[in-house]
């Protein structure tokens, strides 16, 4: 009997010109290259003319848009995409992690501090719940939590196919913080310092739902959880710690950032 032949089947082309064309080849570089310039379009613009968060928040969809963008080009599933943003039946423990690491994280900066004879100021945590719970919700919805479809969503899981997982998470963030230059100037560094803690948690979840909440955290943490006005040292307490909770992560991961372990689920171990 001769054997059915197999059927191979394309991806869905969807668009043509030289753009979606080039996309459905590269996307991880279309994604980068639409992430910076739909964002930076609306920012620098927007700046001059004083638009504030309003203008801010509009651009921080710039990822978002270029990962819809390349998914569609790319004959993939828009709604495959984002349907992670959804996924909530996780283990409370990696609740806790995005919820609760970031104020972990400023509670060693301010031991930091006091150990150095810095003179932390315990009364400043007085009044800042309301701040932080401020901050935490415009963050997630529209300050910063916008991103991560495209940089979770998106462009993590391609990176991980082509490089090791502590490769992979420094590239992004390298892209990461050059997308914030508009923004943050030099400080646009400090996302190189957060991205190892957003890719154990996608890895060992694929929520991007928790992600955003880690991002809003995060943000919420570093305004409102320090005890000592800004300067040198509070940048070198939060850069110090910041890296050690990243090489702890490394060593208790034996540095794959929780690649290769399925995802896990509410109900599982």
């Amino acid at each position: 009997m001769t054997a059915p032949a197999v059927v191979r089947t394309e991806p869905t082309r969807r668009g043509s010109g030289a753009v979606p064309d080039w996309a459905r080849r590269h996307p991880l570089a279309a994604f980068a290259l639409l992430a910076y310039g739909i964002s930076w379009a609306i920012w620098f613009p927007g700046l001059l003319v004083g638009g504030g968060l309003p203008v801010l928040a509009i651009g921080a969809f710039g990822p978002a848009v270029a990962a819809a963008l390349v998914t569609w080009w790319s004959g993939g599933s828009l709604l495959e995409w984002i349907r992670p943003l959804g996924r909530w039946r996780v283990p409370v423990r990696f609740w806790a992690y995005a919820l609760g690491l970031p104020a972990l994280i400023f509670a060693a900066v301010n031991v930091s501090l006091a150990v150095a004879g810095q003179p932390v100021d315990p009364g400043r945590l007085s009044g800042t719940l309301l701040p932080y719970l401020a901050t935490f919700v415009v963050v997630a919805l529209v300050g910063g939590g916008q991103e991560e479809p495209g940089w979770r969503g998106f462009a993590l899981d391609r990176l991980q196919a082509r490089h090791s997982p502590v490769v992979a998470t420094l590239l992004l963030g390298v892209v990461w913080g050059g997308w914030h230059l508009p923004i943050y100037g030099a400080a646009a560094v400090g996302p190189l310092m957060f991205v190892f803690y957003y890719t154990w948690l996608w890895n060992r979840t694929h929520s991007l739902l928790l992600c955003v909440l880690l991002h809003g955290s995060l943000t919420a943490a570093m305004e409102n959880l320090y005890l000592l006005e800004d300067g040198p040292a509070v940048d070198l307490a939060i850069l110090g710690s910041l890296l050690g909770g990243v090489l702890v992560l490394l060593l208790l991961t034996r540095g794959r950032l929780g690649h290769g372990v399925r995802p896990t689920a509410t109900g599982e171990a």
